[in-house]
């Protein structure tokens, strides 16, 4: 039995006027729920780092009913679209979220999977080395990391669509853009996380998956 972390309370009850819309979650939510279909658990909890808007868990909690769904995110606002999200889907293996920095003190203890979609660009490069620490610390032996994202990658050249995003991102923040996949697989193998695959998905994204070693 995983212990249940406090989840993240508002200000007052969910409302319908904090949700917030990805256009990119339409766009991609298929194409990850069929990979996802080929390597999550049959049972468990399953951890989303960085959730955003909320719209995601809503659509794979509805796809993969036998598994628990917690969502995260580190920002107040974001916390407010999941559980407006969360209460008009009203699904029952869909928790109520958690406050949760990926680059700090993880309040969960345990996950039989994690996933985290679309963070690693958008966010210091802290803040990826603190997810492949918790969630080293957080998997079973042999518990998925599954990511998703655009990266570049020493093997085959960068698409333009992907230069001139890795440039907007930079240019809101120049601690932010596209990482090299290689980074992230030798900071993963230190956190004890082995790369299983990548999987090319579509708009020149990667689906990545690591496994917690013994």
């Amino acid at each position: 039995m995983t212990d249940r972390p406090e989840p993240w309370q508002p200000g007052s009850g969910p409302s319908v006027a904090d949700k917030r819309y990805a256009p990119a979650t339409e766009r991609n939510r298929d194409a990850i729920a069929d990979v996802l279909r080929e390597v999550l658990p049959s049972s468990g909890l399953i951890l989303e780092v960085a959730s955003g808007s909320g719209e995601h868990a809503v659509h794979f909690a509805a796809a993969f009913p036998a598994l628990d769904w917690q969502q995260s995110d580190p920002d107040p606002a974001a916390l407010a679209s999941i559980a407006a999200w969360r209460a008009e889907a009203n699904l029952p293996n869909l928790r109520p979220p958690i406050q949760l920095d990926a680059s700090a003190n993880w309040p969960i203890a345990q996950a039989d999977a994690i996933l985290c979609i679309n963070m690693i660009h958008i966010s210091p490069w802290e803040a990826t080395l603190g997810l492949l620490k918790g969630a080293g610390a957080t998997l079973p032996t042999g518990g998925l990391l599954y990511l998703y994202g655009p990266y570049m990658r020493d093997d085959v050249e960068t698409a333009p669509s992907n230069l001139a995003f890795d440039a907007s991102l930079k240019s809101r923040d120049p601690r932010w853009g596209l990482r090299a996949l290689e980074d992230v697989v030798a900071a993963a193998k230190a956190e004890g996380l082995a790369f299983e695959k990548r999987i090319e998905m579509p708009a020149n994204n990667l689906s990545l998956l690591f496994r917690r070693r013994t």
